[in-house]
């Protein structure tokens, strides 16, 4: 610790802000950053090293150290939290993630509308004000069957939607085993309870009749206006267990003028089955067993933008359509261009070729195997270790709970998998990788084609210090 004399002539001997503003380096962070901001940064700057004199450290050795501190600054103001990353998770559609990723055309279709005006509430032919309603509805219409759709801003506020226009103040009967929570909190009685629609539980936790539901349409003092059936999505009960399949809950709807709602929450519109999964229920069953309103997400199974999906009978899906609550639901442009463009991929029949959470789904245990072989030889030549291993990917999303792929597994070895893991995540771009028996481990299933040379740059930089013992 120096002297109180020796730290003021340290201070002292800092530069202004107006000089440093006349240094070399300036004009270029002033270009990128704006001037005010850039000020800001070099007074921050400043401010650090005179802390670090205090403590009895040296003054920086010219202009250079304070110019990079504020460029520091700069960086960490400017960066985005959002942020593209490498998924080598396994996890098909990662929620935390931003779940499933667009195809390219379907990126091109928001970038196209995105760059300048669009037909959003525009009838081209007529010349006068239209509505962005009919966005997606007909193709919607043609791949489930549905005689109308509409498109909200995800499924929570469909389902929110649909139960506030069809049940609000009246009687909801769902089977206590459908109760659900799934991730970010979202549970089926808090959403029915804003809707201002009353709960009716039926049944019991594993095991729910027909006879359950007809008991409380029938109790005179029930009023009931609506069948639900939710979707369990992220867990599965086995064992002893019984619930009336769909087109039975219709039949027994029809008996006493009730229509049904189904809550799918993913939403398939492919046979999960083709791919050794178990039969997620697809929404083209749900519309042709009868289902008065069926809904479901648009960036799950689907894989397109975020979105809520309601498909069903015209007489109650329309009125929804004009129901106060759409106006604040309602999906913008550019989920509207990516959802179109993503369901042409249906209807073309490519979409396990074109869009990327199905052409995962749909990828070969060899195919993936030759790209983690591929990854291990390019670390290899680099004189780095690791293995090609067994392993399972999983569908995620709330979709298909304990349902799994077998893929193959770069496995990493190093004594801190999770020191690897964390500095693999503060690379640009980062990956994100998992920890399995205390190895560090990448997915080839979930990471794109086009990210594979970033994965390996990641790899090449980050591993050298951990696989030589200088980390």
């Amino acid at each position: 610790m120096g002297t109180t004399n020796d730290i003021q002539a340290k201070l002292r001997h800092l530069p202004s802000v107006d000089r440093l503003l006349g240094n070399a380096r300036l004009p270029a962070l002033i270009a990128a950053y704006g001037r005010e901001r850039t000020v800001d940064a070099l007074r921050a700057a400043l401010d650090d090293f005179r802390a670090a004199i205090r403590r009895g450290e040296d003054a920086p050795e010219g202009d250079g150290p304070i110019i990079a501190r504020a460029e520091a600054h700069l960086r960490a103001r400017f960066a985005p939290t959002l942020r593209p990353v490498i998924n080598g998770t396994g996890v098909i559609i990662h929620t935390n993630l931003g779940r499933s990723p667009l195809s390219e055309a379907t990126r091109a279709a928001l970038e196209a509308v995105s760059r300048g005006y669009s037909t959003l509430e525009y009838d081209l032919e007529a010349g006068r004000r239209g509505h962005r309603t009919l966005h997606a509805e007909r193709l919607l219409c043609e791949l489930t069957g549905a005689e109308s759709a509409l498109v909200v801003n995800n499924n929570a506020g469909a389902v929110l939607l649909a139960l506030s226009g069809l049940a609000q103040g009246h009687g909801v009967v769902i089977s206590r085993g459908q109760l659900v929570e799934i991730g970010g909190g979202f549970r089926v009685p808090d959403v029915m309870a804003q809707s201002g629609a009353r709960l009716i539980e039926v049944g019991t936790t594993n095991r729910t009749h027909l006879r359950d539901y007809e008991q409380a349409i029938t109790r005179q003092e029930a009023d009931v206006a609506l069948i639900l059936r939710a979707h369990h999505s992220n867990f599965r009960i086995i064992g002893f267990t019984t619930e009336p399949p769909l087109p039975d809950l219709v039949a027994l709807g029809a008996k006493y003028g009730l229509p049904v709602m189904d809550d799918l929450g993913s939403g398939a519109l492919l046979d999960t089955a083709r791919f050794g999964l178990a039969h997620e229920p697809l929404v083209q069953e749900s519309v042709a067993a009868g289902a008065a309103v069926v809904c479901f997400s648009g960036d799950k199974l689907l894989g397109g933008p975020q979105a809520g999906i309601i498909v069903g009978q015209a007489e109650y899906v329309e009125p929804l359509k004009r129901h106060p609550l759409a106006r604040a639901l309602r999906a913008d442009k550019l989920c509207l261009a990516g959802l179109q463009e993503t369901l042409l991929h249906y209807l073309r029949g490519e979409a396990t070729e074109r869009i990327p959470i199905w052409r995962m789904i749909a990828a070969p245990l060899a195919v993936v195997e030759e790209r983690a072989r591929r990854w291990q030889e390019s670390l290899s030549r680099a004189g780095l270790s690791a293995a090609v291993r067994d392993g399972v990917s999983t569908v995620g999303g709330g979709s298909l709970p304990g349902e799994s792929l077998p893929t193959k597994l770069l496995a990493v070895p190093g004594p801190h998998p999770d020191q690897i893991a964390a500095a693999l995540r503060a690379h640009d771009p980062p990956v994100i990788a998992r920890i399995e028996d205390d190895a560090l481990v990448l997915d080839p299933r979930t990471v794109l084609p086009e990210d594979e040379e970033e994965l390996l740059a990641a790899l090449l930089t980050v591993l050298p210090a951990y696989q030589s013992g200088r980390a």
